[in-house]
């Protein structure tokens, strides 16, 4: 099996053709044309389900899993597990991402590359990731090897410039692909894996000199998170007056009580539904960037 081709403009394709996106995509799919035709001169926005649809200007691309035909055998690859760490600059003074494999894996006992990026080999215990219906949401643990002090030495750095931090808001990605895929294989291929999984280290609950254990959580189940992030507030626009949020450009004035000024030197806008209708129209589509049906402040 040879890689699918990247994505090309202005192109003829047959039904069945089989391409990756030319963008980073974290799906896991691969996309089949099910509609022959000629592709548009930009890139369409690639569906993120599975059995998605996308017109291309006349061709129809389904999303397709990147890895069925492969582990759909009686024989199958053997499975890589790939960890990303992605600190956040903020939070932590650094953004450089650190790449670990577990070595654990057949016929690999060194370092591998994928999509031509080094994943180290170090001891990795991973559990709790498993998925259900019911419930709470999953709090994975991933436990790395301490061994040669380089997360003692990041930590001691990151909590230099964040006390007490830990590495608490450092995102960590979970990739899981197939052994055949990885760089130097006959059937490599970078953008065949399974949809990326994505946590956030919600604290660090162990460290000592052999190994270091993080507690993992979704972006929405971390303590004093909101969602939405903005506040619900029911009456007060949060956008910046004539921002590409607004969008409002006209040429009308008014001041913050609505009342018709002549330059836009005076032009306040007063952050009311009705300051809105005022520039856009009575019965226009707002741009009001407040929550009119909220009751109240959350």
């Amino acid at each position: 099996m040879t890689s699918p081709s990247p994505w090309g403009s202005n192109a003829n394709i047959s039904l069945g053709n089989i391409v990756q996106a030319g963008t980073k995509q974290y799906s896991g799919f691969h996309f089949k044309c099910t509609t022959a035709g000629t592709t548009g001169s930009s890139e369409p926005e690639w569906p993120t389900k599975l059995g998605g649809t996308v017109v291309d200007n006349t061709v129809v691309w389904t999303a397709i899993s990147s890895t069925f035909s492969s582990t759909n055998t009686l024989e199958p690859s053997a499975y890589i597990e790939l960890f990303e760490l992605h600190p956040v600059q903020a939070l932590h003074n650094t953004s450089t991402p650190i790449r670990w494999h577990n070595g654990c894996n057949e016929n690999r006992t060194g370092d591998v590359t994928f999509g031509g990026v080094t994943y180290n080999r170090i001891p990795i215990e991973a559990t709790g990731f498993e998925r259900k219906s019911n419930g709470a949401s999953p709090r994975p643990t991933l436990t790395v090897s301490n061994i040669d002090q380089l997360l003692t030495l990041l930590l001691n750095d990151v909590n230099a410039f964040n006390s007490g931090n830990d590495l608490g808001g450092a995102q960590v990605r979970r990739i899981i692909t197939m052994k055949k895929f990885l760089d130097g294989e006959s059937d490599a291929d970078s953008s065949a894996f399974l949809p990326y999984e994505i946590w956030i280290v919600d604290r660090k609950s162990s460290e000592n000199m052999n190994t270091v254990t993080f507690e993992l959580s979704t972006e929405l189940d971390r303590p004093n998170a909101q969602v939405p992030k903005r506040q619900l507030i029911g009456n007060c626009c949060q956008w910046g007056y004539r921002s590409s949020e607004c969008s409002y450009t006209g040429s009308n004035y008014f001041d913050k009580n609505n009342n018709s000024v002549s330059s836009l030197a005076d032009d306040v806008c007063g952050k009311r539904l009705s300051s809105c209708k005022a520039r856009f129209g009575e019965n226009a589509q707002l741009p009001f960037g407040a929550f009119p049906t909220a009751g109240r402040t959350q």
